[in-house]
């Protein structure tokens, strides 16, 4: 099991509300499976970051782009292996 960043960028904040929900209840379902190890915005209000517990980049990215966040572009996604 490696850990992975999730760097979410804001791209479209007028879109933020409405997609709040459905982001939160997506990373409640993955900290329940064990899938997040931490998450949290960013205090200048520029994203925020979701670091995931995965077996690969792969599977990472796919729990990464499933963020509803993401899929609707209201965040740009840059992932990183982290290191701890």
């Amino acid at each position: 099991m490696a850990y992975y960043a999730a760097i979410l960028y804001m791209e479209k904040p007028e879109l933020n509300q409405e997609y709040r929900q459905a982001h939160l209840d997506y990373l409640a379902v993955l900290v329940e499976q064990e899938k997040v190890h931490l998450k949290g915005p960013f205090t200048d209000g520029t994203g925020g970051m979701v670091v995931y517990k995965a077996e690969s980049l792969a599977e990472a990215q796919k729990l990464a782009e499933e963020d509803p966040y993401v899929k609707e572009g209201v965040r740009r996604l840059e992932l990183h292996e982290w290191g701890i």
